[in-house]
């Protein structure tokens, strides 16, 4: 890449055009239904979903592994966390002591290996791909170094990310968080619609939650659950936090801080979106179970990287009436809200559980 002359230069941008494969920018795009091309680079197919809220930091790579096949071994300067979209297969990677791990993948298997570590992902079907989404930093790193091959020829290694012996076979362990928030420290979640979330009743009705720290990284993630019947509280923050459907359906509003009308997004399993900077969002569940994401972002709870990130970590479910707060609790919210949901579940036949936690639009208890 030959970024020395110019200006206005986005050296990852250059990269992806390089790189030749299909790029798609929306602000909501379903994973499941990304064409891919070959990718020459890791011997397999891929994608760019660059989200109209992505901000600086992070962007999401679709990856597709045909049947029978496998990636070439990779290891690079940046980090990412995997999602499993489809597909069944196994991981190796080599540890920066030396030592060598493998595991077993699903769909909805969640998993990151440590900074710069060298692994291969195969596919195990003989007759079906399998697809991944990689949320990573590439985007953060290529723009500060300018160098791709102190990124993906580089032979530093971080034994300190390597994690607890268990934690490339599900294991790992819960770590104290905030305000009665857990966080679970792992490299691999073998099924993240399955893993137990804790209950966070501050931010919504019956809301669960829980936040993960993967392979000692700055990546964040964390899965949100919402009952079937009811919604979330409206929020705010910074732009990158990639929310990606696990399960079940259902829509967001979109609104900035003084607009009239709501913009709407419906989203189904594997659908991606990111709430650009600053505009307020509220998750509705629709489908007749509960419904699960994950957000990925730039700035873990342990390792939250700017002050910005600490403050949204600590605002997040703080009212925004408030120093500090996020979030517009329910009996601040605009009355329009909850009517439209109720018009939006009445349509996939649903009932509306609402009633359970508020009282005329006021929360109860």
């Amino acid at each position: 890449m030959d970024t020395a002359k110019g200006i206005l230069v986005d050296t990852y941008l250059d990269w992806t055009k390089a790189e030749g494969l299909p790029t798609y920018e929306d602000f909501c795009v379903d994973m499941m239904k990304v064409e891919t091309a070959p990718w020459p680079r890791l011997d397999a197919r891929g994608a760019f979903v660059h989200l109209n809220g992505r901000g600086d930091f992070i962007s999401i790579f679709v990856m597709e592994i045909p049947p029978g096949a496998s990636t070439s071994p990779q290891a690079h300067l940046y980090e990412e966390v995997f999602y499993v979209l489809s597909g069944h297969g196994t991981a190796v990677v080599e540890m920066p002591s030396g030592r060598e791990h493998s595991f077993e993948w699903g769909p909805r298997s969640l998993f990151a290996f440590p900074l710069n570590a060298r692994y291969r992902l195969f596919n195990g079907s003989g007759r079906e791909p399998a697809r991944f989404a990689s949320t990573n930093n590439l985007a953060m790193m290529l723009n500060t170094f300018r160098n791709e091959s102190f990124i993906f020829d580089n032979s530093a290694r971080f034994g300190e990310r390597e994690g607890g012996e268990g934690y490339f076979s599900g294991e790992g362990a819960m770590l104290n968080n905030m305000r009665n928030r857990s966080l679970w420290e792992t490299n691999l979640v073998p099924d993240l619609a399955s893993f137990e979330l804790d209950k966070w009743s501050s931010r919504g009705a019956g809301s669960s939650n829980m936040v993960f720290s993967l392979a000692e990284g700055t990546l964040h993630a964390h899965c949100s659950e919402m009952p079937p019947g009811t919604y979330k509280k409206g929020h705010r923050h910074g732009s990158d936090f990639h929310v990606c459907i696990v399960d079940g359906h259902g829509y967001s509003l979109f609104w900035y801080e003084g607009e009239a009308d709501f913009r709407r997004y419906d989203w189904q399993e594997g659908c991606v979106f990111a709430p650009p900077d600053m505009v307020y969002h509220q998750h509705f569940n629709t489908s007749p179970k509960s419904a699960r994401y994950l957000a990925t972002a730039w700035g873990s709870t342990r390792f939250p990287f700017s002050q910005e990130k600490r403050l949204v970590k600590l605002g997040v479910d703080i009212s925004s009436k408030l120093p500090g707060g996020r979030q517009i609790e329910y009996e601040d919210q605009d009355p329009r809200i909850h009517q439209m949901y109720l018009a939006a579940i009445a349509q996939h036949g649903g009932a509306c559980r609402m009633d359970e936690f508020l009282a005329n639009g006021v929360l109860k208890g």
